[in-house]
């Protein structure tokens, strides 16, 4: 029984993180209808920054680490995707792949393929409860730090001038323009939240794991994206839901299985998202009534 509990505690904690990452896919999602493959990078940037400021002081590197997320994010809307607005989906989707992988590269390059230490949250990564359930601080601050965020993003997009006016874009884009809505403001901000939210979740990944490597934000985003496809893409709750149901499935699965089919843990995870989209290929929380009116 202790260790059931021990798993549900750790896909909890493992939940809150991607259901964060998701958060940040879905708004660029919702606003633009870009499926941002790239995203990844603003949350390996982030920890490579926390890797470079280890020896700063704490409040200093964590400010770092959200700046350069923030920065990368609005530097490849400017540079690369507001070129793009008016292409084909399929056009962007590619763009997307291209930038990170190219990315990627620039971290290969400059950081190196052998990874860096990121120790810089370390001391959550101690233990707050011992006994037959052990449970680290990290995953306290996770659980609490992943609710805190999504209840704020809620409240952020329901009371907020911008917030509004980012729902507003999600619906029609180009009715919310004629309203009065300054889309180019919208965007921004919506690239805005997602760095951040980027940045958070390298924060807490690298306070369990301190290694940072190339593709840990492309890890990481790939099963996001899977969460919000799972959820549901035109919906920024389901979209969570996905990204949390995903991140759980995957935390559980990794503490179930033998250390012999552990290296098939992906294997397995795919295999359930693909039963999901066979039952319900609009996503496993979307509505069957739903009209993908409202998706922020």
């Amino acid at each position: 029984m202790s260790n059931v509990i021990q798993y549900i505690i750790d896909g909890i904690a493992l939940g809150a993180v991607y259901a964060l990452a998701a958060v940040g896919i879905a708004l660029i999602f919702g606003v633009l209808r870009l499926v941002n493959f790239a995203y990844g990078e603003l949350i390996t940037i982030a920890a490579y920054v926390l890797a470079v400021t280890s020896n700063w002081w704490l409040p200093l590197s964590l400010l770092a680490a959200v700046a350069s997320s923030v920065a990368l994010a609005v530097l490849t809307d400017r540079v690369a995707f507001k070129r793009l607005r008016e292409a084909p989906p399929a056009t962007t989707l590619v763009a997307t792949f291209a930038l990170s992988f190219a990315l990627e590269a620039v971290w290969r390059l400059v950081f190196g393929v052998n990874g860096r230490s990121a120790d810089v949250l370390g001391a959550l990564n101690t233990t707050a409860i011992s006994g037959a359930i052990d449970v680290r601080w990290v995953t306290i601050v996770e659980v609490v730090v992943g609710a805190a965020l999504l209840s704020a993003i809620a409240i952020f997009l329901r009371r907020s001038t911008i917030g509004l006016q980012m729902r507003a874009a999600a619906s029609d884009i180009r009715t919310a323009r004629t309203l009065g809505v300054r889309a180019d403001r919208v965007i921004l901000s919506a690239f805005v939240l997602s760095g951040v939210l980027a940045a958070v979740v390298a924060m807490l990944l690298t306070a369990g794991s301190p290694l940072v490597t190339p593709t840990l934000g492309l890890e990481v985003t790939t099963f996001a994206l899977v969460g919000v496809v799972v959820g549901g893409m035109d919906n920024l709750v389901t979209a969570t839901l996905g990204g949390f149901v995903v991140g759980f499935v995957n935390a559980v699965l990794g503490d179930a299985l033998g250390a012999d089919l552990r290296v098939f843990l992906s294997s397995f995870t795919y295999l359930a998202v693909i039963l999901v989209l066979l039952l319900r290929p609009g996503g496993l929380f979307a509505s069957r009534r739903a009209t993908g009116a409202e998706r922020v």
